[in-house]
């Protein structure tokens, strides 16, 4: 077990009961960024409704984040898939396949 309560095994929070993932660095600064610039597109969007742009004009930047939030989910998903529940289903956890599942249909809607 881990310094901070968390068996690496099934990344299972002794204490909590939640379910962690180790990033190493290099995947955890990708996904940052990503979401920096995400951030920097809201805050964008905000600053035109403040400066009274026209409709169009917003709606072409939020249909951006949009599309920037979507290859940041698909990114996340992919990578949870590959490591994750591969993990997990070679460790006999089958109820990860059910989660995934279930998750897809949330993603889905």
């Amino acid at each position: 077990m881990s310094e901070n309560n968390i068996d690496d095994n099934n990344s299972t929070c002794q204490m909590c009961g939640e379910k962690h993932k180790h990033r190493d660095d290099s995947e955890k600064k990708y996904l940052l960024n990503r979401l920096n610039r995400i951030e920097g597109q809201v805050r964008g969007i905000k600053s035109m409704v403040e400066n009274d742009a026209y409709c169009t004009d917003v709606l072409v930047q939020t249909a951006a984040v949009i599309g920037a939030l979507n290859s940041f989910s698909r990114e996340l998903l992919s990578e949870h898939i590959r490591t994750c529940v591969s993990n997990d289903i070679r460790a006999g956890k089958d109820d990860t396949v059910d989660e995934l599942i279930a998750l897809l249909h949330k993603l889905m809607k």
